[in-house]
């Protein structure tokens, strides 16, 4: 869901700005009237400072789990809302979470909801959280919904840490092997060619000089060719057309597409399943439970199949026509309507696919440390080889 900057005049006149969520800029405008607020200026977008400190910059997701827990914590004991929020800001010290929370804790204590004071911080709080604590403000299961964002947050960070762990190794790994290349396409066989006669050169010698003379005279520019490359991918990306193929790449790209594709069906099944459980309609719930999943392409294939859902079909019928969501887990689904218990279900597969998911994860990262050390090796040797050959020529030609 998009999210605009604003700026507007309230009831006494005062000038204030800010962000809000919305699904377009009509829907925007008539956000800010029904908080009695006169647009003056919205545009798409986050400005850079709109709406005070903190909205430019992320909050780590470890913090975002303490809050989510602890605010539950402090409602289901009884505490008010300013007074919750009161004291995490000051828990929060000045940091990033910590500003945000003091911003939070005035806009709600001037009568603003807790999701839609949330929503001004787009940076800081995803829309699907947003959104979900709205659901929650409207049903009455904020805290529920809290917890569940706690948890669903905790995964995540879980995940995220597990695999950047696992991938520490072979990273250093590429950097020393790339290093030690490097180094020996610089430096060293510049030397050991002096020693060699031209006419002893096979076709391995001769591609490893080249490749040599190229990392020693023009490695500068081979730089400035891969930042350029690299900067224009980025900024392609960026566009409609460029982020649709990439998102779509990664969900039908080779090995990783498939984990990638089961983390993102996870995160909108546990979603899902969490706003059922919490009463909120199932058209709501597939509405808020489509960004979860983190890629357009799944996003506009759900939000294809709450249409369906609308007209009277079920729920598994247009997710298996995708072709993204697996057999076993429309199964599943397709079950779980028939017995009545698709918020109990859908939680179930997310627990299933993730705990697989992560041995996958692991076990590629196990495999990928030795293939790794074999391609670094082979270069290495290839190299060896291409140095040694005209060396043991010209030793036979003088024996």
């Amino acid at each position: 869901m998009p999210s605009y900057s604003y700026k507007a005049l309230n009831d006494t006149g005062k000038h204030v700005s800010g962000v809000l969520t919305a699904e377009n800029y009509q829907v925007a405008l008539r956000q800010l009237q029904e908080q009695s607020l006169l647009p003056i200026n919205v545009k798409e977008g986050v400005e850079q400072g709109a709406g005070g400190f903190g909205r430019g910059r992320r909050v780590k997701m470890a913090h975002l789990t303490v809050f989510y827990s602890q605010l539950a914590d402090l409602l289901s004991a009884g505490v008010p809302m300013l007074r919750s929020l009161d004291v995490l800001s000051k828990q929060g010290g000045q940091g990033v979470l910590g500003q945000v929370l003091k911003e939070l804790r005035e806009d709600v204590a001037g009568g603003m909801a807790l999701g839609e004071a949330m929503a001004k911080h787009p940076r800081a709080f995803s829309p699907l959280h947003s959104s979900m604590v709205r659901a929650g403000e409207q049903g009455g299961f904020l805290e529920d919904v809290l917890h569940r964002i706690a948890i669903f947050c905790e995964k995540q960070d879980e995940l995220r840490n597990k695999v950047l762990g696992a991938l520490i190794y072979p990273a250093i790994l590429v950097c020393v092997g790339t290093g030690v290349v490097v180094l020996l396409m610089g430096f060293v066989v510049p030397k050991l060619r002096d020693q060699l006669r031209p006419e002893n050169f096979n076709i391995m010698t001769t591609i490893i000089f080249g490749l040599s003379d190229t990392v020693k005279n023009h490695l500068l520019l081979v730089a400035l060719v891969i930042v350029a490359l690299v900067t224009g991918l980025t900024t392609w990306v960026k566009t409609d057309s460029g982020r649709r193929l990439f998102e779509r790449f990664k969900l039908k790209a080779p090995v990783a597409g498939k984990v990638y594709t089961t983390v993102a069906i996870c995160r909108f099944c546990r979603i899902l399943g969490t706003m059922l459980h919490n009463g909120v309609p199932i058209l709501q719930a597939l509405k808020i439970a489509k960004d979860s999943a983190g890629n357009d392409v799944l996003a506009r294939l759900i939000e294809k199949a709450a249409e369906s859902v609308r007209k009277g079909a079920a729920l598994s019928d247009p997710l298996g026509e995708s072709g993204l969501f697996p057999p076993t887990i429309i199964d599943m689904i397709a079950v779980a309507e028939e017995s009545n218990n698709l918020e109990t279900v859908l939680v179930q597969i997310a627990d299933t696919n993730e705990a697989r998911t992560a041995r996958t994860i692991d076990l590629a990262v196990r495999v990928l440390e030795p293939v790794l050390l074999v391609i670094m090796a082979s270069i290495v040797f290839c190299i060896a080889i291409a140095l040694l050959l005209p060396i043991l020529t010209m030793g036979s030609s003088v024996g």
